[in-house]
């Protein structure tokens, strides 16, 4: 490949990258770790990782139903962060809860920060 195709390509590429918008880096890695839960990351703006099992809920506290159990380590798609019932586990407490594409899950729970990494500004 001559330099001018390589370096054309390095710029379509960039063009590209620059049109994901929210996408960071991270989400696009998580992405790719897996079909169907890539396809939800992608479609939400920011990911989260839970770092053990966690349960998604309807809304933002205990009170309402388990929808499923997210897989520790599985990277999943978030929208925005809000404030609901106060868990402490783990050593840690807060009432910060993430909105998925599912529901919601406790940020007590996932990697980062009292956010999950989203934010401040993300606030729902």
């Amino acid at each position: 490949m001559s330099t001018r195709i390589f370096a054309r390509a390095a710029l379509v590429g960039a063009g590209a990258l620059a049109l994901l918008g929210p996408l960071t880096a991270g989400t696009a890695t998580a992405a790719a770790a897996g079909e169907q839960g890539g396809a939800r990351v992608l479609a939400a703006p920011y990911a989260v990782v839970p770092y053990e099992n966690v349960n998604v809920r309807r809304g933002p506290g205990t009170g309402y139903g388990i929808i499923t159990t997210a897989p520790a380590g599985q990277p999943l798609g978030a929208y925005c962060w809000t404030r609901g019932e106060r868990i402490t586990d783990n050593g840690y407490s807060n009432d910060v809860w993430v909105k998925l594409l599912e529901g919601y899950v406790s940020a007590v729970y996932l990697k980062g920060d009292e956010y999950g990494d989203l934010p401040a500004s993300a606030r729902c």
